[in-house]
């Protein structure tokens, strides 16, 4: 699966719902996004079951700011609705590969018993 768009009206839909999902928040004149996004295309196209998407900065400041983004690119994972990495820095194909077996990896219901633990 290829990479889709994020926008405001379509970010929370997007995120919260079941599965993996991989954001790239990016602009156009940002070196670092530039090489990443091969990479980010490239990882998607290995993962059809997991949905890839991106956020123009730019075109998406309210948003940006919302989500506390201070410098791109930045990456975040969610995964059934929960934010399990939010790391600004472009990753190499290697380390973004084994990013996405972890989060799928991962026991849910295990890690939302450890956040309940960890808010009381």
């Amino acid at each position: 699966m290829s990479t889709i768009e994020l926008t405001e009206a379509t970010f929370e839909e997007t995120v919260k719902g079941d599965g993996l999902v991989l954001v790239d928040l990016w602009a156009e004149w940002c070196g670092p996004c530039k090489a990443f996004a091969p990479v980010f295309e490239k990882v998607s196209e290995a993962h059809p079951d997991a949905t890839f998407a991106k956020i123009d900065t730019e075109a998406e400041q309210g948003l940006a700011s919302a989500l506390g983004i201070m410098s791109i690119p930045t990456l975040m994972v969610f995964r059934d609705g929960v934010l399990l990495f939010n790391q600004p820095g472009a990753l190499p194909e290697q380390a973004l590969e084994d990013l996405v077996s972890q989060a799928e990896g991962l026991d849910m219901d295990e890690v939302r018993k450890e956040m309940a633990a960890a808010e009381s």
